[in-house]
């Protein structure tokens, strides 16, 4: 590489990556003053939301790679256009399909970068940080698939056998513990909606389990509809 493409390239480069510090600062900013109204429950702490938004980083800019490239990339060619640097290139015999080339192979560069780094190093940091929160909240996942979860909520055992969109569950079921950490009740339900705060679930079936001496009795009721009230997040 010549030396006007390395000064190019570390030009666009250098914007770059102030352009991806100050998206990450602002992201990073606004997302701890949310994580903040969890701060207090149970044992998420504000060291912990730190921590979560901190390990969010490198899949934010990775899912937001093109934009900040791209403005990273004007910003700098902005820079050496204001400093007359284009124009002593181009007095030098650099032509403008030159400096396009040198400008597109470098953005080349950073996404395939990027790209590298967020299929490898992103997720990881990601289901490492969700999965901190959740234990932190109470919210223990056991299990988790493309398709379905299993999740602790407090003295709830949750299974979701089919996630459609975060909102609409297909065939859950719900174990309920008592404090002695029986199995007081058991639901199962074919589907239900999830509105953040509760499952509102239809076509139910629910077994309770009462103890009489050394044995347990099961009934079982079905009910069209019933509402369970949750701990966790959509997140």
């Amino acid at each position: 590489m010549k030396i006007r493409d390395r000064y190019i390239a570390k030009t666009l480069l250098t914007y770059t990556l102030v352009v991806l510090l100050v998206w990450l600062s602002i992201y990073s900013f606004f997302n701890f003053l949310a994580e903040l109204n969890s701060v207090g429950k149970e044992s998420y702490t504000i060291l912990e939301a730190f921590k979560y938004v901190v390990l969010q980083a490198p899949k934010v800019a990775y899912d937001q790679a093109s934009p900040i490239i791209l403005l990273g990339c004007v910003l700098g060619m902005g820079h050496l256009a204001t400093t007359g640097q284009l124009l002593i290139f181009r007095i030098a015999g650099f032509s403008i399909l030159k400096i396009t080339w040198v400008t597109v192979k470098n953005a080349i560069v950073f996404i395939l970068t990027l790209i590298i780094f967020g299929e490898l190093l992103a997720p990881t940091l990601a289901n490492y940080s969700e999965s901190a929160r959740s234990n932190a909240l109470g919210n223990k996942s056991l299990s988790l698939s493309q398709n379905g979860f299993w999740i602790r909520d407090g003295n709830n055992f949750i299974n979701v056998e089919n996630n459609i969109n975060g909102q609409l569950f297909n065939d859950i079921t719900v174990i309920e513990i008592n404090s002695s950490n029986e199995i007081e009740r058991l639901i199962k339900s074919k589907n239900a909606l999830f509105d953040g705060n509760s499952l509102d679930m239809s076509n139910n079936e629910i077994f309770t389990i009462n103890k009489l001496g050394n044995f347990d009795n099961i009934s079982l009721k079905e009910r069209n509809s019933y509402n369970k009230t949750v701990s966790f997040d959509r997140e």
